[in-house]
């Protein structure tokens, strides 16, 4: 069989949130993978999945604010791993990144995956020296 990556589908949006299920074992609702793939498509549809016989095998979340690029949830199902998915879902998202006149990618991980920190150094990528920061909003008191 053949792999190809292509653009979501409607009928992919129910294997995509159960590859994010399993692959990443969130816990926290904020990031229920059904609810967050919903509403990346609801702002736009740049989501990106390796296929091979109309079974999803990876996918890739694509994010461009007019100025950098964003990588998120990049996802290789445990079965299929080491087979060139996950580099190929990174080489056609940073083509689409470019295509949209971005000049700059960037991405987060935890600090305690070396696997994915490797990942990302055989690619290209680089730890920069940058402070991330985040506030969980669905803690934060409603209204005035």
């Amino acid at each position: 069989m053949t792999i190809t990556v292509r653009k979501l589908e409607p009928a992919d949006h129910a294997a995509v949130a159960s590859l994010w299920g399993l692959v990443f074992g969130y816990t926290e609702p904020r990031n229920d993978p059904a609810r967050v793939l919903g509403a990346k498509l609801a702002w736009d549809e740049r989501v990106l999945v390796a296929v091979e016989d109309r079974a999803v095998l990876g996918s890739i979340m694509i994010g461009f604010d007019g100025h950098r690029g964003w990588l998120y949830r990049v996802a290789v199902s445990g079965a299929v791993r080491r087979r060139g998915i996950g580099s190929r879902l990174v080489r056609a998202a940073e083509a689409e990144l470019v295509a949209l006149g971005c000049a700059k990618v960037n991405l987060q991980l935890h600090v305690h995956n070396a696997d994915g920190e490797a990942f990302w150094r055989a690619l290209g990528y680089e730890v920069e020296p940058r402070v991330s920061m985040g506030k969980d909003l669905t803690l934060a008191p409603r209204g005035g």
